[in-house]
């Protein structure tokens, strides 16, 4: 199982600069909305994608999606998991949350 993060710890790690986020809805989703740095990579493109966007296996990465009922987040971290990558986290409730507590977000 994926370990969690929480929205406060997340947002001291994105100001921090010590954490690559993953949008797991990607598409017009991401193109509308998404946490500040984050980038889109879906459940489907994770094999072809993550080593040329994620190239350390080691970095400290959290997925996320809409919210916990979103099984996008927990399918990216598995896969990336599965392949190799060390240190994967997910932020279970989602940008919902997120913009909910009025913390900034990005558009493309």
């Amino acid at each position: 199982m994926t370990a969690l993060i929480t929205r406060d710890e997340l947002n001291a790690e994105i100001a921090a600069g010590g954490v690559i986020v993953v949008d797991a809805l990607g598409g017009e989703y991401w193109a509308k909305q998404h946490l500040p740095g984050a980038i889109p990579l879906v459940r489907t493109d994770v094999d072809k994608l993550a080593p040329t966007l994620l190239p350390d296996r080691g970095a400290a990465i959290v997925t996320y999606c809409s919210n916990p009922a979103c099984p996008n987040s927990g399918q990216v971290a598995d896969r990336l998991t599965y392949l190799g990558y060390s240190n994967v986290r997910k932020y279970a409730e989602g940008i919902e949350d997120w913009t909910n507590a009025g913390l900034p977000t990005e558009s493309a």
